[in-house]
């Protein structure tokens, strides 16, 4: 049974779609409008750890594989939470679930601020990230259910801005901060904003979407927080295990996530025969819905180990300062946040292809590029390789979620957008690690003859750049996948269906 805001909301929705006007609503515009808002805030807090771990390291007492746990536990509990957001989104209205979201996010925000140690403000970011995991689901469930398919690359370019921007402007933020305040004033002025997004959405926002009377699977959770926990968990041991023996063998962790994770998905495919799939694998049966994901998972994986390990080697290598350090992400994140929109409106225009090939190729060549830092590398080569990826990964990331979302019928909007937002977080959390931890071994690798220690800056470059050769690699898969990317024939009316 739905609400009868939800009723008329859809109705309009509906209307909208039947006119063929492209034109939204004042309200679903100011809908979205505060949704995304309040996802940019949200996102931002991804990765404004990134410039602060050495200063953390330093006042906390942490090795650097302990200090990334509060980059990767962040989003290790968004990719554990967000597969329950397929249901939260069926099950809750889009009001209360805007609430909740925010509720949990500045609770965690005022909780780092407090944090007297390590352990607190660990989890402090996991209760942020509790809040996070709902956010964008919520907002391109919203944004599907709301918007025509004739408008909706324009629209995702500005979800782009939310998903690639934000993350992209956190360590030239958190640099700011650091030079000026201290690590606990990068949460403080979060604070204030989060609280008056959470008062305006608590005022302006309605809900959107059908609700009904979905029964959670209290069986599956365990599963999938198992199963992402124990890989993202085991990924990150590795580099642990190259400063200090972890409390259980590398390939104990990997076996727990491969198992559970396999268990989870066969759980699902039998829930799902009566609707009742936390996430309903059927996504899967376009084509097109899952070579997106592939695109999307080696470019979010990519983003994210360079956006934590650029910071570090400015810091711990070239001798930057917080502030510059940060500055360097800066002139990409805006060109990024300039390209989204007009990005979109190409795709909305000629397709995918067009925008795909050359960015996945913009990519790659800031991969390689970063594969030749030295002691001494200049800031603008840092700059310019920064450049080339976020303006390649705006020309990415658009098209691959629009296509990817858009063959999909309608009522898999919501598991399309947790698959989505799943793969995204995992990437995330797994790029993190995966370049810390080579990063890490390859630091120690290099001290192994005696000669340097593993945090001398000379040790430390040649762990960076073996984890820049690895994401070189990765981006030349990234163009691969992108290849085969193609716009769906007739959304919705093409869409896959679940039956």
């Amino acid at each position: 049974m739905t609400s009868s805001a939800e009723s008329t909301t859809s109705r309009d929705a509906a209307s909208t779609r039947a006119t063929g006007s492209d034109r939204l609503p004042r309200e679903h515009r100011n809908v979205i409008a505060l949704l995304l808002v309040a996802a940019f805030v949200v996102i931002l807090n991804e990765t404004v750890m990134s410039v602060a771990l050495p200063v953390l390291q330093r006042d906390l007492g942490v090795d650097p594989s302990v200090g990334q746990w509060l980059t990767t536990a962040f989003m290790l509990t968004m990719a554990v939470i967000i597969p329950t957001t397929g249901y939260l989104i069926q099950r809750i209205p889009t009001r209360v679930l805007f609430i909740i979201a925010m509720s949990l996010f500045s609770a965690g925000t005022l909780l780092a601020f407090l944090a007297p140690g390590f352990g607190i403000l660990l989890l402090a970011r996991v209760v942020q990230a509790s809040g996070t995991a709902i956010m964008m689901p919520l907002l391109m469930t919203t944004v599907l259910t709301l918007v025509p398919p004739a408008r909706r690359g324009q629209m995702m370019g500005n979800i782009s801005i939310v998903i690639s921007v934000a993350p992209a402007l956190g360590p030239t933020v958190s640099g700011f901060i650091l030079d000026h305040f201290g690590w606990r004033w990068i949460f403080g002025f979060v604070l204030p904003i989060a609280l008056v997004s959470l008062a305006l959405g608590a005022k302006w926002i309605r809900s959107v979407s059908e609700t009904g009377h979905a029964r959670l699977d209290l069986v599956s959770i365990p599963l999938a927080a198992l199963g992402f926990g124990g890989l993202v968990y085991g990924l990150a041991s590795i580099g642990e295990s190259a400063e200090a023996e972890p409390f259980m063998p590398v390939w104990a962790f990997f076996t727990i996530g491969v198992v559970s994770l396999a268990l989870f998905l066969l759980r699902q495919l039998q829930l799902q025969r009566a609707e009742r799939a936390l996430l309903d694998l059927r996504v899967f049966r376009s084509p097109i819905f899952s070579v997106s994901m592939a695109a999307m998972l080696l470019g979010t994986l990519t983003m994210f180990g360079v956006i934590i390990l650029i910071p570090y080697y400015a810091q711990s290598v070239l001798g930057l300062d917080p502030l510059a350090t940060g500055l360097i992400t800066l002139p990409g994140g805006l060109l990024m946040g300039i390209a989204s929109p007009f990005i979109g409106r190409i795709y909305d225009k000629r397709g995918p292809r067009t925008l795909i090939l050359p960015g996945t190729i913009l990519v790659s060549i800031a991969l390689w590029m970063l594969t030749m830092v030295g002691l001494d590398t200049p800031i603008w080569y840092l700059i310019i390789s920064n450049i080339l990826m976020s303006v390649g990964l705006s020309a990415t990331f658009t098209p691959v979620m629009t296509s990817g979302l858009g063959s999909l019928n309608r009522h898999l909007y919501s598991h399309g957008s947790a698959v989505l937002s799943t793969f995204q977080q995992v990437a995330a959390a797994a790029g993190t690690a995966l370049f810390i931890t080579v990063m890490s071994v390859g630091a120690a690798s290099a001290a192994a003859d005696g000669a340097l220690v593993a945090t001398d800056p000379e040790a430390i470059l040649v762990g960076v750049r073996s984890a820049f050769l690895i994401g070189g690699i990765l981006s030349v898969a990234l163009i691969v996948a992108g290849l085969f990317v193609k716009k769906p024939a007739d959304a919705p009316a093409g869409a896959v269906h679940a039956h």
